[in-house]
């Protein structure tokens, strides 16, 4: 078979580690029919041995299950007496509780008493009642076979008057019997005395006479007495059988008793059964040896058809564009099929022995690959498997998909993985210009949205640079009049550089908005930007905004020109709205910081109208606007700006103003490490 094997298989094909099981099949079918021969011989030897052992064996086991049945039988006698006591227990607290005499419960009478075997078997108990404390010692005052035991035999008083007292002196249950007729012969009668104590004091005993006899035959199932015979002993009894065995009854007062007796032999089943097995092992081994032949021919059956599967499963690697690879847990390549050698541009039996690095790795990546590498032999590829790059033997790189498979011997065990790598390059190509193609049309959205913002925030250059236009006009006919004084020149001045800044500010923010520029984040003192912002509000004669800032720093990670421009918008849109709300217009600004969060929060807050609940979940829409000619742009803005510096912004109705209360949360900026000089 392995020279067949070897002769269909070409440079490409390295399967060591699978084949270290094949089979030789002329010597081992030689050998494998001696043992055969050696094994009946061994066989015919050991159905002797084991007659003679299966003999002993019988009486040992008939001694165990003999010791077996009087260990069952023990506990079961122990349990259900251990049952009759607690009946007997509840029935004292009920008579206590009645303030009952004697035979306040007769046998049978209680309804609602939830009770064992013995006490539910008819003939078990003969009588039974309650007996107070102060009654004690009185044989005429008793259940209704007391006193006739009692007066039976001086015997019997002896015993039931200490039965009573070992009860209430040891505070448990006490047994007296075997009760003595009048001639002195022992009865199977005995009595069961269980003290009641009603907090701490002695109250009582509840007694039952109980037919040892009837409660073996209510205990004992019928499948044990059919093959046993069983007889009550106590001590003054001969000794037993040496065939049966005893079983003490373990009641406290009483050496009894119980004496088993096996009426029916076992049938000896298991020594024929094990010389009908032997019989069939010495069939077996004649039928294995017809069979033994039948598999070598089934086997060359086999082996030609394995020749042909491997020729197809060659021709069928050879074909597919997938490359396949198979390599060891140490990383040496197994084998190699003609598609991944067409992908890497090396041949297999370049590639087929070698170890990491592998030859179409890039030189700039060996050390990402070594980490894939190990990570696969750690655990393999996950379903959505590996993407990496491989180096053609011309140069140019390879973007590659790999899943792996453990690779299995017959037994189940893993001697490496099995790969699938695909091309994946144009797939990536294609991703490549998809993503620069979204590129240019999110620019080209832009700049759109850019000429939108730059039309809505054309009104915010009028009334600054209409205030300045003003300003200028009245300053140079106050000049020309000369009715100006220099003292009065300068507030003016510095009003109109404040107007032309604030003008500058909105033209930077545009033009920051129109160039194509990433976020340039810093660490940015909300507390001092929002000063020099709402300094520049009130000097165009609009809404001068109140604000509250905390009186240190808050830091953030920000762009300063589009927080800048955040601020503006949010302020700008509370002045437009508040004088419609029915109230003196009033703008509230708010910062704190939330340190359970980490958040910085700055609330603007107005007392216009408000947003109702429907409008809300648009209102940060763009092309979204309930101002009369506004363009909705405004807000959409705002939210990207936030959401740019991964916060949030939200819209709710202010509990104070009563209009509508913008807050805005962004992450603070984390503190600076210093260091400490030597």
């Amino acid at each position: 078979m392995t020279q067949t094997h070897a002769s269909v298989a070409d440079a490409s094909f390295d399967f060591a580690l699978l084949q270290q099981s094949a089979a030789r099949t002329g010597g081992r079918n030689r050998r494998a029919l001696w043992w055969l021969l050696g094994l009946l011989s061994l066989l015919s030897g050991s159905v002797v041995t084991l007659l003679l052992y299966l003999n002993n064996f019988e009486a040992e086991e008939a001694a165990r299950r003999r010791a077996a049945d009087a260990q069952w039988l023990e506990q079961s006698v122990q349990f259900h007496f251990r049952r009759l006591e607690d009946d007997l227990r509840v029935l004292s607290r009920q008579a206590v509780q009645q303030g009952a005499g004697a035979d306040v419960v007769p046998v049978g009478q209680s309804q609602d008493l939830k009770a064992g075997m013995l006490w539910r078997e008819p003939g078990v108990v003969l009588s039974s009642g309650w007996i107070g404390a102060g009654q004690l010692g009185d044989p005429r005052v008793g259940p209704e076979r007391w006193p006739l035991d009692w007066d039976a035999h001086p015997e019997n008083a002896e015993a039931l008057a200490l039965m009573q007292s070992t009860s209430q002196g040891l505070r448990r249950a006490a047994y007296a019997g075997l009760m003595l007729d009048r001639a002195g012969q022992p009865t199977d009668v005995l009595w069961l005395a269980v003290p009641y104590f009603d907090r701490g004091q002695f109250a009582g005993n509840y007694l039952a006479a109980v037919s040892l006899n009837q409660a073996l035959r209510a205990l004992l199932p019928a499948w044990f007495m059919q093959d046993h015979r069983v007889q009550l002993l106590s001590t003054e009894t001969t000794e037993a059988v040496e065939t049966a065995y005893r079983a003490s009854l373990n009641l406290p007062g009483t050496d009894l008793f119980v004496q088993v007796d096996l009426t029916q032999a076992q049938p000896t089943t298991v020594p024929r059964i094990f010389f009908l097995v032997a019989l069939l092992f010495l069939s077996g081994m004649l039928v294995s040896l017809y069979a033994l032949r039948r598999d070598i021919i089934k086997r060359q059956q086999v082996q030609a058809l394995l020749q042909a599967q491997v020729a197809l499963r060659t021709a069928m690697e050879n074909s597919v564009t997938i490359g396949l690879r198979a390599w060891d847990l140490g990383g040496k390549i197994l084998y190699v099929n003609d598609a991944f050698c067409r992908m890497v541009g090396y041949s297999a039996a370049v590639l087929i022995g070698r170890t990491i690095p592998f030859p179409y790795w890039p030189a700039e990546q060996i050390d990402a690959l070594q980490r894939v590498h190990d990570g696969i032999l750690a655990q393999g590829t996950r379903g959505e498997g590996v993407e990496v790059q491989f180096q053609h033997a011309d140069g140019h790189l390879i973007d590659v998909l790999i899943h792996e498979a453990p690779l299995q011997t017959a037994t189940g065990e893993q001697v490496g993985w099995m790969s699938s790598v695909l091309d994946i390059s144009e797939r990536k190509r294609g991703q490549r210009m998809a993503a620069l193609q979204q590129e240019k049309l999110e620019a080209s959205g832009r700049l759109v949205a850019v000429g939108e913002v730059a039309s809505t925030l054309a009104h915010e250059l009028n009334q600054p640079l209409g205030a300045l236009s003003s300003f200028a006009n009245g300053l140079l006919n106050r000049l020309n009049d000369g009715s100006i004084k220099l003292a009065e020149l300068l507030p003016v001045v510095e009003r109109m550089a404040r107007l032309a800044a604030r003008a500058g500010g909105i033209i930077q923010r545009v033009n920051a908005f129109a160039r194509q520029r990433e976020l340039s984040p810093q660490r940015l003192d909300l507390v001092r930007l929002l000063q020099r912002v709402m300094g520049l509000f009130g000097d165009d004669n609009t809404l001068t905004p109140s604000w509250s800032l905390p009186d240190h720093p808050v830091w953030v990670d920000a762009d300063e020109l589009l927080f800048e421009h955040l601020v503006n918008n949010l302020v700008a849109n509370a002045q437009d709205w508040a004088p419609h709300g029915g109230q003196r217009p009033q703008v509230w600004v708010q910062l704190r910081v939330d340190k359970d969060q980490g958040m910085a929060v700055l609330s603007v807050a107005d007392t216009g109208p408000g947003v109702g609940e429907e409008a809300q979940a648009t209102i940060f829409n763009a092309f979204v606007s309930s101002k009369e000619g506004g363009m909705g742009m405004g807000l959409a803005i705002c939210r990207s700006i936030v959401e740019a510096h991964h916060g949030r912004v939200e819209v709710s109705r202010d509990p104070l103003l009563g209009g509508a209360c913008f807050t805005v949360r962004l992450p603070l900026a984390k503190p600076r490490l210093r260091k400490v000089l030597p």
